[in-house]
């Protein structure tokens, strides 16, 4: 039984193990390597992702080349296009390993089979869904509240984990910062 999803599953809807033994059928396990790309721009989006280890990105490339970086996901997180995906269009970003990775997958089809066959899914994606939609409310406010400086350090003290995990140049991207920027920060904050 793969006991992450299940534990995330009841923090949300209360489910047994017998249950979840049904419920795992509905998805695909897949190991990726680490820049491994999931998803590119153009791409129409065939799956909405669990991250049992590692994690992910989501980012697009703008008009002058340069890669900005949108979402994440950690262990526990879910990651996808989700307005590609509801409309069924295709998406404008790219979704790609930061690390060697090990993910669930499940498709739009296999996500409304799994919703008829276990209709409490249905509100455990839901809320998942407004999590996520919470934080992206979060980071507009940040960004548009606060300096670049206490962008940074309200990020790193919210999510110390995660900065200790993800590359200093994406979490610079994700941050709407310089790398170098973020760099000058972190020294500053160490001496």
């Amino acid at each position: 039984m793969d006991t992450g999803l299940f534990q995330h599953i009841n923090k949300f809807v209360s489910i047994e193990a017998c249950e979840f033994e049904k419920i795992i059928l509905y998805f695909a396990r897949k190991k990726v390597k680490k820049k491994e790309l999931l998803m590119r721009a153009g791409d129409k989006v065939l799956h909405d992702y669990f991250v049992l280890s590692g994690s992910l990105q989501m980012f697009f490339i703008d008009n002058d080349g340069t890669e900005h970086t949108i979402q994440f996901a950690l262990k526990g997180w879910w990651l996808a296009d989700y307005l590609a995906l509801q409309k069924k269009e295709p998406t404008g970003f790219y979704i790609q390993a930061v690390e060697n990775s090990e993910l669930l997958s499940i498709s739009p089809t296999k996500r409304d089979e799994l919703f008829c066959a276990f209709p409490k899914m249905e509100s455990y994606f839901r809320a998942v869904y407004q999590i996520a939609y919470g934080s992206y409310q979060t980071r507009m406010k940040y960004i548009l509240s606060y300096s670049k400086e206490e962008i940074y350090f309200k990020f790193r003290d919210s999510f110390p984990e995660f900065v200790n995990s993800v590359p200093q140049y994406l979490i610079a991207s994700y941050l709407g910062l310089s790398a170098e920027y973020v760099s000058k920060l972190r020294r500053r904050d160490i001496s």
